[in-house]
């Protein structure tokens, strides 16, 4: 008799755990559209909506972020900390966290999983490998955990992805080039960005694609910038050295030290794709008279506020798009205070605003932030 019963309870509390497993294994597909359709936007058409089940706040939110030696990663865990200040997203927060992991994905990967295990309600991820999450998002969606990844987003449609149209990006500084450089064909250096990511994978193609089509003769010279004014300056002087001159240049990032590098070898001005950065902005005013033709086009920094705003709605029970898209920002002539500041620092993305998500940062908020952890 004892047995039986033993057995019975047995049975009775594994199916609770597969029920509760059930129940928990991530969010509904539902139709559209989404809560905030202006700033919700979905990538295409056939996008699918996610509802997940409404929890009550305050939420305990994680970034889990990877690499952090370039500006662009530092100012995004600065726009980050500012985001979550704000006295309306500060109230719906009972705890924000932030870890970065560098290069290596695996830690990365025990970054979000220790996150999960610990009981957070949500994480944003800037992912270091777009490919090797998805085992980490099913354990996510199994314990009711809601995962958003921006910027270097996942391979997956189980997760939450938020970013621009990295692969566009690189369509529009090669399609530049095509259009500026007067013989429609030549030798392209293009600066890439950090091996393995999603961005730069999907930069390069966009790039290689358009000149591919464009029926000119081109050959490219790739050097690895990492998104970094620092490296980009010293490989790209080192390109120049061994290939002397280029007759445009497109870089994902860096794009300051990039135009640095040519200026100190006193190679000509040549048309340059290049980033949002202030100092390429700078530099790129100064020098139109000189020769200098650029456009600058990128992501800000800020996609990391509308990756939380979309987890928090996530939270909140609302319909979002599995997949976000957000607009790039692009100029190709430049205005002192209006999209570059030369009072301020090299060292910051100019374009750091989603309006239609009601996401908006001056400089002076960003960099009131510290650039550590926490």
């Amino acid at each position: 008799m004892l047995k039986v019963f033993l057995s019975t309870l047995v049975a009775g509390a594994a199916v609770s755990v597969l029920a509760t497993a059930a129940m928990a294994a991530g969010p509904k597909v539902v139709s559209g559209p989404a809560a905030d359709q202006e700033c919700f936007k979905p990538w295409t058409s056939n996008t699918k909506f996610f509802q997940f089940p409404k929890k009550n706040g305050p939420y305990r939110i994680a970034l889990a972020n990877g690499f952090i030696g370039n500006t662009w990663r530092i100012q995004m865990i600065q726009t980050a900390k500012a985001y979550a200040e704000q006295p309306q997203i500060k109230e719906k927060l009972k705890e924000f966290k932030i870890v970065s992991t560098g290069d290596d994905v695996a830690a990365q990967i025990a970054a979000v999983d220790n996150f999960i295990n610990s009981g957070y309600d949500a994480i944003v991820v800037d992912a270091q490998n777009p490919a090797s999450f998805r085992p980490v998002i099913k354990r996510a969606n199994a314990a009711g955990v809601v995962l958003v990844a921006f910027d270097n987003t996942f391979d997956s449609d189980e997760a939450i992805n938020v970013n621009v149209d990295q692969k566009g990006l690189g369509k529009v500084w090669a399609q530049w080039l095509v259009e500026n450089i007067p013989s429609k064909q030549g030798k392209i250096l293009e600066v890439r960005g950090v091996s393995g990511t999603s961005v730069d994978r999907d930069r390069h193609d966009g790039v290689q694609e358009v000149l591919k089509a464009s029926g000119g003769k081109w050959e490219t010279v790739e050097v690895n910038g990492r998104w970094d004014d620092g490296t980009a300056q010293k490989v790209v002087a080192d390109a120049i050295a061994v290939h002397k001159r280029f007759d445009g240049v497109t870089v994902q990032g860096g794009s300051t030290g990039t135009v640095r590098a040519m200026m100190d070898a006193k190679h000509p001005f040549v048309p340059v794709g290049g980033e949002t950065e202030n100092g390429f902005r700078k530099l790129c005013a100064a020098h139109a008279g000189e020769g200098l033709k650029c456009i600058s086009a990128g992501s800000g920094p800020a996609q990391v506020a509308v990756a939380i705003k979309t987890a928090i709605a996530a939270l909140e029970g609302q319909v979002v798009p599995q997949s976000v898209a957000l607009p790039l920002a692009v100029d190709k002539e430049f205005e002192d205070g209006k999209n570059f500041y030369s009072k301020e620092s090299d060292n910051f993305f100019v374009g750091n605003s989603f309006p239609t998500c009601g996401i908006n940062f001056t400089a002076q908020e960003i960099m009131g932030q510290t650039k550590d952890n926490q």
